[in-house]
């Protein structure tokens, strides 16, 4: 049987350290919220992929529609020899967006690849270059999406210089004395200081910051950015990249907001756990790339879009949408309990739209301090009890919830009996 410690070590000598990697563990296989490293060792799984697994590890109706998949066609290049999987789940996904009037919608692999697809498309529509972005978004690690995450370490610190024309207006945050007053300001200023807005092609944000601490974009922000972008001509994206596909309750979390964006960016749970993004728009501004100007070899790979059309049903079939909203009232509950225990670690902020949880550990109680140390002391606690967690957060002080929206009742709870263990100072 091979061991994690074997392991670890033939990492070290085959690949770069750049990539990091959270639990000191090797997976095996992995069933709906629970997983076995190579010891077979059981770990309750509140982390999801980072949000890949919105319909949990290896679910039968996905597995089985990949399967199918498999045994008809992997693979022929969108781009050389069509296939129906790819035009369905473009179908559905059009009808199902939030976008106003005619969507039309262009697969990807990566989030990161979307979102840069993104910009491309929201250049061509609008003759313009000027990205506006927010300080704590994650876009992705290549060199574009690199310039628009708002965090520079540890994304962006060796990778300079960033792509020309994207620029930062400061996202509301309560802990960081930002309101949405004061985002607007920055905006407003920024259009005076560095480019007009007539410059902008798109300002792209996260209705809900993942990386960033789980923070939701006031209404009253969303609402200002598509008056702003109405007035000007700029394309309004919203990254659901980490929000999509039931986390927050809803499919997409901008529908909490009462706007409609121009583009959306979808990836990670899109497929249950199979590489597939994608890129949902407006169809005239979808249109305005001529032929050939966007694709990607492996790009809408038949058996993630067979796996996607899937996961839209089994979203449907089990009712995922009303399940995210009642397990994240339930979790949100017990971590208020955990908040009033003096023999917990100090606890703030507990927010969440759906089961899009999270919650952030303060050097005391009734502090707002954030406390990067205590959260790396809780993940590591929490692996070693048999629980998968991830923190985030500006300064690192967040733990984040993304445990499957299939997870059982029992196994909820018990992962959540195993969070208080590790808030244990």
């Amino acid at each position: 049987m091979k061991t994690n410690a074997e392991l670890i070590a033939r990492r070290e000598n085959a690949v770069p350290k750049g990539i990091a990697t959270a639990a000191p563990i090797y997976a095996d296989r992995a069933e709906n919220s629970t997983l076995w490293d190579v010891e077979g060792r059981r770990f309750i799984d509140f982390a999801g992929g980072i949000a890949v697994l919105n319909t949990g590890h290896c679910h039968p109706k996905v597995i089985t529609a990949a399967n199918e998949q498999m045994q008809r066609l992997t693979h022929s290049a969108f781009q050389v020899a069509a296939y129906e999987p790819y035009v369905a789940l473009c179908e559905r996904l059009n009808a199902l967006s939030p976008i106003n009037g005619k969507a039309k919608t262009i697969l990807f692999s990566t989030g990161a690849e979307a979102v840069e697809n993104a910009v491309k498309i929201a250049r061509a529509a609008t003759n313009r270059s000027g990205i506006i972005a927010f300080s704590g978004g994650f876009h992705g690690r290549t060199m574009m999406t690199m310039a628009l995450t708002g965090k520079v370490v540890p994304y962006k610190g060796a990778f300079g210089p960033m792509p020309a024309e994207v620029y930062h207006a400061p996202f509301p945050i309560a802990r960081y004395g930002i309101d949405v007053h004061a985002s607007l300001n920055a905006l407003t200023h920024l259009f005076r200081a560095d480019i007009a807005p007539e410059r902008v092609a798109a300002i792209i944000i996260e209705p809900v910051q993942g990386e960033g601490g789980f923070h939701a974009a006031p209404v009253e922000l969303m609402l200002a950015l598509r008056k702003i972008c109405d007035q000007h001509g700029i394309m309004l994206i919203a990254d659901e990249v980490q929000t999509g596909f039931g986390r927050t309750g809803k499919l997409f979390a901008i529908e909490h907001s009462e706007i409609a964006p121009d583009i959306v960016v979808a990836a990670k749970s899109l497929a249950g756990g199979f590489p597939l993004s994608a890129v949902i728009g407006r169809a005239d501004v979808m249109d305005s790339v001529g032929p050939g100007g966007l694709g990607g070899t492996y790009s809408g790979s038949p058996i993630a879009c067979a796996a996607a059309l899937a996961v839209l049903d089994v979203i449907e079939d089990e009712d995922l949408l009303a399940r995210s909203v009642e397990l994240g009232v339930r979790v949100k509950q017990r971590l208020n309990k955990f908040a009033a225990n003096s023999n917990l670690r100090p606890m703030d902020s507990i927010r969440g739209l759906g089961s899009m949880v999270a919650f952030d550990l303060v050097t005391k109680t009734g502090g707002n301090t954030p406390d990067a140390a205590a959260a790396k002391a809780v993940t590591a606690k929490a692996f070693a009890n048999g629980l998968i967690l991830l923190s985030c957060g500006v300064s690192g002080e967040t733990i984040r919830l993304l445990y499957p929206l299939t997870i059982s009742d029992e196994t909820l709870n018990e992962g959540l009996d195993m969070l208080k263990n590790a808030l244990g100072a």
